[in-house]
């Protein structure tokens, strides 16, 4: 039972991972381009039409899911949760972060999208679009977080998880600096990651 379960971590995180790319490959040849328009132009937030604090709010909603502070963020979990279950635990959220941060990198280097022009942006960005960092980092560390909190706390840690997820997605949205495809690509592949250590703390905690 527990090896089929160890499976089924990997079976998912490589299936997610292979439509991550098959989703790269729809964006480039354009077909996500109608719906990523209507939805961009439906949810991007214009200075003149939205209020400063709405405004204000989502940038900080994106600002902590990206650089230094997503870095800050993630070493005071790793350090939660090597109290909550070992230094295995902290290994496996820390290199999830780093190794799907690595990934979207990459990602975005290989399929080459350019930005979403609709509105002037609300966030400096200077990278690719497709998929986006903020989603994959926002998927990766606090599924992560959630699957490996102990009993007591997984409820909440779950409600976390899907508030920072969706939150941070829609935020990347309405501040003009991705497409929604591009939010989904990369929820999907910081899912990979959450998976994937997942299934090397199991691993590790199963013997031979």
């Amino acid at each position: 039972m527990q090896r089929s379960s160890h499976s089924r971590l990997l079976i998912g995180a490589a299936a997610l991972l292979l439509a991550t790319i098959l989703l790269g490959f729809a964006v480039g040849a354009g077909w996500t381009e109608t719906a990523d328009w209507q939805i961009s132009h439906s949810l991007a937030i214009r200075v003149d039409e939205s209020s400063p604090a709405f405004i204000a709010f989502m940038q900080a909603i994106s600002w902590i899911g990206g650089g230094v502070p997503r870095w800050f963020i993630v070493i005071l979990l790793c350090g939660l949760v090597w109290r909550w279950c070992g230094p295995r635990c902290a290994v496996a959220l820390g290199g999830a972060s780093l190794l799907s941060n690595l990934a979207s990198t990459l990602l975005k280097l290989g399929f080459g999208r350019a930005r979403p022009d609709l509105i002037d942006h609300l966030d400096h960005q200077t990278s690719f679009s497709y998929p986006s960092g903020h989603a994959t980092s926002a998927a990766a560390v606090y599924l992560l977080l959630a699957w490996l909190a102990p009993p007591r706390w997984r409820p909440a840690a779950w409600a976390l998880a899907a508030a920072m997820i969706i939150l941070t997605g829609f935020s990347r949205i309405m501040l003009g600096v991705h497409w929604a495809s591009d939010i989904v690509g990369g929820t999907m592949l910081g899912t990979v990651f959450a998976l994937s250590g997942a299934w090397w703390v199991v691993k590790r905690r199963t013997p031979a």
